[in-house]
């Protein structure tokens, strides 16, 4: 299992650059706060990060928050983007395994890990359905971000190479 930091540099340019750009374009302040955060760790002007190219910006935000002294941060930023990106891909996901949640895609309370072949079966039903990519980093993030015990979604992540982040 993965923890969110490690997600972040492993996660695919694409999705990371997904996630930065709907953060720089929906969260301000947030995007903001990142990276004077980030650069204070690093010695660094912010304007140093605000002024690069979009793709090399993202670049750097990914390497940075992919080390472990940004856990936290990593974390909040995943939990943005796919509540405000993804809520289909959520949703679709606790659905199919029978799992109440918000029209967010937010659960309470995580119920005990369902079974392997049901979360393989409503897994290759969101790979059909969603960009492969997103469908990898939001299972990820899911599981790290949980205190409950998904051993079987661990597995699965495990095994399935469609699955693999890096």
């Amino acid at each position: 299992m993965y923890s969110t930091h490690e997600i972040f540099s492993l996660m695919p340019a694409l999705a990371s650059a997904q996630l930065f750009s709907h953060i720089a374009d929906n969260e301000k302040p947030l995007m903001k706060a990142t990276i004077e955060t980030l650069c204070k760790q690093r010695k660094l002007r912010p304007v140093f990060v605000e002024r690069k190219p979009k793709l090399e910006r993202f670049a750097w935000l990914s390497d940075a928050l992919g080390r472990k002294q940004n856990e936290g941060v990593a974390a909040h930023l995943l939990q943005i983007w796919l509540v405000g990106t993804q809520k289909q891909l959520l949703c679709d996901f606790l659905d199919g395994l029978g799992i109440a949640h918000d029209e967010h895609g937010t659960v309470e309370e995580l119920p005990a890990a369902p079974e392997k072949a049901k979360l393989t079966e409503v897994v290759n039903t969101l790979l059909e359905k969603h960009d492969p990519a997103v469908v990898a980093v939001y299972l990820h993030a899911f599981l790290a971000t949980s205190d409950a015990d998904w051993t079987p979604l661990d597995e699965l992540l495990g095994e399935d190479a469609r699955l693999k982040l890096g």
